[in-house]
C-alpha cells in the first residue's frame, strides 16, 4: 500500500513518518490496547482518552468500525 501521511492530532498517536494505512490502523489499536481503552462490556467500543478524542472529533466513544472512517481523516 501507499504511505500516507498522518496530520498532527493523529501524529500524536502513530508518529509522524509517512506509513501504509494498515500499519497507522494497527499503531492505533497497539495505542488503545496498551493504554486499556477498549470498553470491557461492548468489545467493539472504543473509550477515547484526550490524544484520542482529537482524532475522533470530540467524540467520547466510538465503535471500532467508526474508528476506522474517523481515522483516515487525519491521513494525506
Amino acid at each position: 500500500m501507499k504511505p500516507v501521511t498522518p496530520d498532527e492530532k493523529l501524529a500524536a498517536i502513530v508518529g509522524s513518518k509517512p506509513m501504509p494505512r494498515t500499519e497507522i490502523t494497527k499503531k492505533v489499536w497497539e495505542y488503545i490496547k496498551k493504554n486499556k481503552l477498549q470498553d470491557a462490556k461492548v468489545k467493539t467500543k472504543i473509550n477515547a482518552d484526550a490524544a484520542l478524542k482529537a482524532v475522533f472529533n470530540g467524540k467520547a466513544s466510538v465503535t471500532m468500525f467508526e474508528m476506522t472512517k474517523l481515522v483516515n481523516t487525519h491521513v494525506s
